[in-house]
């Protein structure tokens, strides 16, 4: 069993969490965050901490515990630092460009690939050093959306298994299969 869910979530001071029925409200400096929690669930709120509980232990109650916890701490994290997901293109002649909230990438199409920011996620590319791969940070406060765009952004141009070029996420290792003549 998990024992992630008897750990309190702490909530700094500058956060205001809100639980109304089964809604849960998070809001700091960066922004606010809604989420809808299982209504077997209660929330207790004391000294600067959250504890969640469940009425017992069948399955469902138990799978339920969890992830409300870890999406109530997401939120926290988000509405406080805000979430990041880096990625970084290989290939000669692949290069990326953030222009206000839309991403241009050039990945080896006949045309450029253009990709808007939802509400709330911003792009950021600075410039490469010398020998380093151009990478590409995706930031906003809410976790499931931050990872949504960066898989759609990686779905572009998946790494290639035999030359590895393409978008991969930061720290990603790719396989590199060998061509048909290795096996002569």
């Amino acid at each position: 069993m998990s024992r992630i869910v008897l750990k309190p979530i702490p909530v700094p001071d500058k956060v205001t969490v809100n639980v109304e029925h089964s809604l849960v409200t998070v809001s700091g400096q960066k922004g606010e965050l809604k989420q809808n929690i299982h209504r077997n669930l209660s929330l207790v709120q004391e000294d600067g901490r959250i504890t969640i509980s469940r009425p017992n232990n069948q399955r469902h109650n138990r799978s339920q515990h969890g992830l409300a916890r870890t999406l109530i701490s997401n939120m926290v994290v988000g509405v406080t630092e805000g979430h990041v997901k880096a990625l970084e293109i290989h290939g000669v002649g692949y290069r990326a460009a953030a222009q206000g909230q839309t991403l241009t990438l050039y990945v080896g199409y006949s045309h450029p690939v253009e990709i808007v920011a939802p509400e709330g996620v911003s792009f950021e590319v600075p410039a490469p050093e010398k020998g380093q791969a151009l990478t590409i940070f995706v930031r906003g406060i809410d976790k499931a959306m931050v990872g949504q765009v960066a898989a759609d952004i990686r779905k572009v141009r998946k790494p290639d298994p035999y030359k590895g070029k393409g978008v991969r996420y930061k720290g990603e290792v790719v396989r590199l299969r060998p061509g048909k003549r290795a096996g002569k």
